[in-house]
């Protein structure tokens, strides 16, 4: 009877005790990110795309870094890009912060419920798109306009979806910037987190099977690793080689907890490649070169037939996680230009710069040509109405587009709402 129970105190062991990750600055806080690891810009090895994962695992604790404190491009991993080039991934990143500052007022106005930026990261989807082939096919997250941007969509069907106006080609079903655009090759963003990982697997898995040339690319939040689907998705690519590019974008926050909770103090995200048997890059996130550079290492790597790669892009969001956030409840105000990495914008400005193919004069015509186009794309868009002025398509629309042939029980819940809408005195139009 004494052998069966057991005692849960132990006199010559301490207590069992729980961990709980705690970021090292909070509101009113002095910055220091002196403990942030920045190796040297040019100092990571590059290794040959048909190498075995197992061979270069040290790639995904180390930085991969093309631009120096100099404003030179240096290393292996140099992608060598022309200066026309590089000034177009200087434009695009440009435009999508003034898009993302002028739809980010028209939230403060009323004119939409809700807008993300991705101020700080606007390398990490301009210098991924730079380097994927325009029919490659994107699974984004929800901070990655710079993909519909650089590929050429149009602004005014950008904000139409902002707006869930008349001009709106999702109908307003969708919230404020979860667009879908397959003409541009950007699948429909979901708010559910990482449910684009699998797709996107499946996606390519579809290439393969078909024997085609396209590869997929998808991207996530740091949090999100913390996902099944991500997993999920992780297992299949590994299995069956899937040509896709994985990209983890640690930006450091999620809504207000920081980036330790998914288990960043444990190790890199680049680190969840390893345990798969994938190739992992950790990069330079605010560095447009260096994730040019590794998405192109990448794609090649998936077209011919060496399987998928994961990208963890270190860098910060510089604002709120949307505009329902305020990031100074729960982090320093001084943490945004204390990281050590930098603005993107301004890295890739002062590389042309010092090359002798950008001036500030230019830059700031630039700047402002970009705020106009936006300025006029905005007035476009809004002549189709704003969501601030309530609902713009027919209510019983609100059914359409799920089922082929509605069912039975959809019909009959359609024409009960249809019947309370009458009955209120209001109805909204019909088609």
């Amino acid at each position: 009877m004494e052998r069966a129970v057991a005692t849960h105190l132990r006199a010559n062991l301490p207590p069992l005790s729980l961990h709980v990750p705690e970021p090292k600055f909070r509101p009113g806080d002095a910055v220091d990110f002196a403990s942030v690891d920045v190796p040297a810009a040019g100092a990571t090895r590059r290794p040959d795309t048909a190498d075995e994962a197992r061979s270069f695992t040290d790639l995904a604790y180390g930085l991969v870094r093309v631009l120096d404190d100099e404003n030179r491009a240096v290393g292996p991993w140099d992608p060598k890009l022309s200066p026309d080039t590089l000034r177009r991934m200087l434009r695009d990143m440009a435009l999508v912060r003034a898009f993302d500052e002028r739809m980010f007022r028209a939230q403060r106005q009323g004119k939409t419920s809700f807008y993300m930026k991705c101020t700080g990261e606007e390398a990490v989807s301009i210098g991924a798109t730079a380097a994927l082939d325009a029919d490659d096919m994107c699974f984004p997250s929800y901070r990655q306009q710079g993909i519909l941007l650089s590929r050429g969509c149009p602004m005014v069907d950008m904000m139409n979806q902002i707006y869930s106006n008349r001009g709106d080609k999702l109908q307003g079903k969708q919230l404020p910037i979860m667009y879908s655009e397959k003409r541009f090759g950007f699948f429909s963003i979901s708010g559910n987190l990482t449910t684009q990982y699998p797709q996107a697997v499946g996606w390519a898995m579809a290439s393969a099977s078909k024997g085609d040339t396209r590869i997929a690319a998808t991207w996530c939040g740091e949090g999100s690793t913390a996902e099944g689907d991500f997993h999920s998705a992780l297992t299949f690519a590994t299995v069956y080689r899937a040509p896709v590019i994985f990209n983890v974008v640690n930006n450091q926050w999620a809504i207000s907890s920081f980036s330790g909770f998914a288990g960043a103090e444990a190790t890199t995200f680049a680190a969840r490649a390893v345990g798969y048997g994938i190739a992992g890059l950790r990069v330079d996130g605010n560095d447009a070169l260096a994730v040019y550079a590794a998405t192109e290492w990448a794609a090649e790597r998936a077209r011919t037939n060496q399987g998928p790669t994961l990208i963890e892009h270190f860098t910060y969001r510089a604002e709120g996680h949307s505009t329902s956030d305020d990031p100074s409840q729960y982090r320093s105000a001084g943490e945004p230009t204390a990281w050590p990495l930098g603005d993107p914008i301004r890295r890739l400005k002062d590389h042309l710069i010092a090359l002798g193919e950008w001036d500030e004069e230019r830059h700031a015509a630039q700047d402002k040509e970009l705020a106009e186009a936006v300025k006029a794309a905005q007035k476009e868009a809004e002549q189709n109405g704003i969501l601030g002025h309530g609902l713009h398509q027919p209510l019983d629309s609100l059914f359409d587009g799920v089922f082929e042939e509605m069912p039975w029980h959809l019909r009959e819940q359609q024409a009960q709402m249809l019947a309370e809408e009458e009955a209120s005195g209001r109805p909204w139009a019909r088609k």
